[in-house]
C-alpha cells in the first residue's frame, strides 16, 4: 500500500450522544436475558456480543480511514477495494481482523430471517481463526438448545443500537474498555458472593498499583480473575507517558468462564499478555514456573478451604501452608515468583495478620524474619460488595536497600504500618470506596517512607503519624510475637475536637463492623471446632 499523510481530522460514524447512554443501552440489553438464564450465562452471553459489536465497529472505523485518507491521495475508486481488504492495513494498527461474514451489520441482517445463534457461534469462530490472540477466547454458546432463539434475535437489535465510535474521538477501543469494565463491575454485583471471583473493586486495585508503581517490567497475577490489575497496570503506564510494551503481563487463572473474560479484557485494552493457553488451578500447575516477576498484583480468594495441597512443594520455603486455608500459600507463591528486586501487593483477608493457628504463626513470621513485608495496610470495612470479612494488603519488596542509582531509603529491618480503616466514602448502604486522596495518602506515606523517585519529585518526607502510619523495627514486631496488625503499631491519633460523627452514621458504620466481627468469629470457630474433631 502506498504511503499516506495521516489526517489531521478523522470522520467519526455517529455514535451515541453520550457513554450513559451507551452503557443504559448495553445493561437493557443485558436485560433481555435476565429472565431466562441466570447471571453467570447472561455475562457469558452479553460480553460475548459486546466484544463481537466491538471488534465489527472499530473494524469499520479503521476501513473508513483508509478510504478516507485514499480518496484524499486520488487513488482510483477501483482499486479502493485492494487496499481496503490489506489485513496488514487493520492488525498494523491494533485492530481485529473481522471476515465479512463476521461484520455486525451483515450479522444482524441475516438474524432477522431467523438462526441468529448459528450465525454468531460462525461469526466467532471466524474472528478467532483470523486473530490468533483470540484462538478459543470466544464464547461459542448462541445456537445451544437452551437458548431462547426469539430473546437472542431480540438482544442482537438493542446491541446494534450501540456505536463504540464516535464518543468524543475517542477511540472504539478505550469506549469499550471502559464499557466492559462498568459490565464487570454490573454482574459482579448481580452475581453476589460469586462475583469476587472475576471481580475486585476498581478502588482496591488503583491501591495496588499505586503504591507499587509499575513503570516497566513483567507484571504477574496468579489468580487474575477478569483481568482488572493489568488493565488497571497498563493505565498507570500510561498515564504516566509510557507505553503498552513497557509493561509485559503474566497471569493464570482457574476458572474457564473467568479466563475467557481475561482474555477479551486483554485484548480490547491492546495488552498482548500470557495468561496460558488455557485456564489451571496455580497450586496444582503453575503455568508459568520460571517467571521472575518485577511486580505482582493480586487478590486471592479469601481463606481458601478446598485447595491442590503437597506438602513437599518447594514454594513452601518458610513453611507448609495449612490443608484448611490457602491464604499462607498464596502469600508464598507470589513471594516465589519475586525477582531480586521484585515488589508485590496482595489483598488478604484480616486474620493472615494475626492467626496462629495450624503453623499459620510461624510462616508469618518467618516471612518477616526474611525481612520479605515492606508495609501492611488496614482497609476500611465494606469495600467489597461480595463479602463483608475485613480485608488487608500484604506489600513484600526482596529488596529494601536504596538500590544504587535508585536512591531509595534504607528499610532493612523496619515494616511500615498503615491504619486505613477510616477511610473512604460511602457511595450506597453497603458500599465503601476509596476515594482519589484516599489513595494519594495512603501512595505517598509508602512513598514518602520508601524514598522513591516520584516522593522525591514532589518533595515528600516520611514521619509518623499517630493513628495513621508508623516504621516498626523487626524488634519491635517481634515484641508483638509477629503480629501485624497495623492498630498495634500506629496507636491513637491525637483527638482535636469531639466526635462530631452523626450518630445516625456511626450506628450503622459500628453495626457493620460488627457484623464483619461475627462473620469473622464464625469462621474462626469453625476451624476451632475442625481442629477440635481431628484431635478427638
Amino acid at each position: 500500500m502506498p504511503p499516506r499523510k495521516r489526517k489531521a481530522e478523522q470522520a467519526a460514524l455517529p455514535g451515541m450522544p453520550t457513554m450513559k447512554d451507551l452503557k443504559d443501552t448495553l445493561w437493557k440489553a443485558a436485560d433481555k436475558l435476565r429472565g431466562s438464564m441466570d447471571a453467570a450465562q447472561y455475562k457469558d452471553f452479553v460480553l460475548g456480543l459486546v466484544f463481537l459489536k466491538y471488534v465489527s465497529d472499530a473494524f469499520v472505523e479503521r476501513r473508513e480511514q483508509i478510504r478516507a485518507e485514499l480518496t484524499e491521495q486520488g487513488v482510483p475508486t477501483d482499486r479502493l477495494d485492494d487496499f481496503l481488504e490489506d489485513i496488514d492495513e487493520y492488525t498494523g494498527h491494533g485492530v481485529f481482523w473481522v471476515p465479512e461474514e463476521a461484520r455486525w451489520d451483515e450479522l444482524a441482517a441475516q438474524a432477522k430471517q431467523g438462526n441468529p445463534g448459528r450465525l454468531i457461534d460462525d461469526a466467532m469462530d471466524a474472528i478467532m481463526k483470523s486473530n490468533k490472540s483470540l484462538t478459543g477466547v470466544l464464547p461459542k454458546i448462541f445456537n445451544r438448545d437452551n437458548v431462547d432463539q426469539r430473546r437472542l434475535a431480540e438482544l442482537v437489535d438493542l446491541i446494534g443500537d450501540a456505536r463504540f465510535t464516535g464518543h468524543e474521538k475517542r477511540p472504539a477501543r478505550d469506549v469499550l474498555g471502559e464499557v466492559y469494565e462498568y459490565f464487570l463491575e454490573k454482574f459482579a454485583r448481580a452475581e453476589g458472593k460469586r462475583g469476587g471471583e472475576f471481580y475486585t473493586p476498581a478502588s482496591v486495585v488503583k491501591l495496588l498499583v499505586r503504591v507499587l508503581e509499575p513503570y516497566s517490567g513483567r507484571v504477574y497475577d496468579p489468580c487474575c480473575g477478569s483481568g482488572g490489575m493489568f488493565v488497571q497496570a497498563e493505565k498507570f503506564v500510561l498515564a504516566h507517558q509510557g507505553r503498552r510494551d513497557d509493561i509485559a503481563v503474566y497471569g493464570q487463572e482457574a476458572n474457564e468462564r473467568t479466563w475467557r473474560m481475561a482474555k477479551m479484557n486483554l485484548a480490547i485494552h491492546g495488552l498482548h499478555g500470557d495468561l496460558s493457553s488455557r485456564w489451571a488451578d496455580t497450586f496444582y500447575e503453575d503455568k508459568h514456573p520460571d517467571l521472575k516477576a518485577d511486580y505482582v498484583l493480586a487478590n486471592p480468594p479469601f481463606n481458601m478451604s478446598d485447595w491442590a495441597r503437597n506438602e513437599e512443594d518447594p514454594r513452601w520455603r518458610y513453611g507448609v501452608p495449612p490443608a484448611r486455608n490457602a491464604n499462607f500459600a498464596w502469600l508464598q507463591h507470589i513471594v516465589s515468583k519475586l525477582g531480586e528486586k521484585g515488589t508485590a501487593g496482595v489483598v488478604m483477608a484480616n486474620g493472615s495478620m494475626s492467626s496462629k493457628q495450624s503453623g499459620e504463626g510461624e510462616i508469618r513470621a518467618a516471612l518477616v524474619e526474611a525481612d520479605l513485608v515492606a508495609c501492611m495496610v488496614a482497609l476500611p470495612p465494606q469495600l467489597f460488595r461480595t463479602t463483608q470479612i475485613p480485608a488487608c494488603v500484604w506489600f513484600f519488596a526482596k529488596d529494601k536497600t536504596p538500590q544504587g542509582a535508585k536512591r531509595l531509603a534504607e528499610r532493612r529491618g523496619e515494616v511500615l504500618f498503615i491504619d486505613a480503616r477510616s477511610m473512604g466514602t460511602m457511595v450506597d448502604r453497603t458500599e465503601r470506596v476509596l476515594t482519589e486522596e484516599d489513595l494519594a495518602k495512603i501512595a505517598d506515606t509508602y512513598h514518602a517512607w520508601r524514598g522513591t523517585a516520584s516522593a522525591r519529585k514532589a518533595g515528600l518526607t516520611y514521619e509518623d503519624v499517630p493513628g495513621f502510619c508508623y516504621s516498626a523495627t523487626l524488634e519491635e514486631i517481634r515484641k508483638h510475637d509477629h503480629v501485624l496488625t497495623p492498630g498495634r503499631y500506629v496507636g491513637s491519633a491525637v483527638v482535636e475536637d469531639a466526635d462530631d460523627e452523626p450518630i445516625g452514621d456511626k450506628i450503622e458504620r459500628l453495626k457493620k463492623e460488627l457484623f464483619a466481627h461475627f462473620e469473622e468469629s464464625a469462621r474462626l470457630e469453625k476451624v476451632v471446632r475442625e481442629q477440635l474433631g481431628s484431635v478427638s
